[in-house]
């Protein structure tokens, strides 16, 4: 089965959404998109139901990746038990997730744990900042992703080729051994 990974921010409308993207980008470019099951949410309802913020699609987009039909959704909302790994952007949404999470044992990580440089940094919100700050933004969102990919793909021992990812959960799922 793949790996099921959640990012969450504050209202899910513009790091989060966009952290989902740089994963799954960073996924695809590593040949590991059938390893991984990708979802964002926030740690408030506000929003929830909106499209992420016109500054995030455009800085997303710079990269070639589309995050438009992304919805806003509550981490209240979610079953928080079902993932393998949730990813905060900041310490206060952090605590919000481990205090949703009451006691089940989901790893929670910040964004940047496992990037190279910066590791356990917050993600700041460029929400009330200038276009240019979402580019900053997604720079170490898709920064982050590929550190996390490059990790989980070690920890989960998932293998290095999509094509042998894909037959290995279609095995799993019909019940096979492998």
């Amino acid at each position: 089965m793949p790996v099921k990974i959640l990012f969450v921010c504050y209202e899910n409308i513009c790091r989060s959404p966009m952290a989902e993207g740089a994963f799954g980008h960073a996924a695809s470019l590593h040949g590991a998109e059938a390893c991984f099951e990708i979802e964002s949410a926030g740690t408030v309802c506000y929003q929830s139901g909106s499209s992420p913020d016109h500054r995030a699609v455009r800085a997303a987009g710079r990269h070639g990746i589309d995050i438009s039909a992304i919805r806003a959704r509550c981490i209240d909302d979610l079953d928080l038990a079902c993932f393998d790994r949730i990813f905060a952007m900041d310490a206060e949404n952090y605590r919000d997730i481990l205090d949703a999470l009451d006691g089940l044992s989901v790893p929670v990580h910040m964004m940047t744990d496992f990037a190279h440089s910066d590791a356990g940094a917050e993600i700041e919100d460029p929400y009330y900042g200038s276009e240019s700050g979402f580019d900053r933004t997604m720079e170490r969102l898709l920064h982050s992703a590929t550190g996390i990919v490059s990790a989980l793909r070690t920890a989960y021992n998932l293998p290095a080729d999509a094509t042998e990812a894909e037959s290995i959960f279609q095995h799993t799922q019909r019940g096979d051994e492998r």
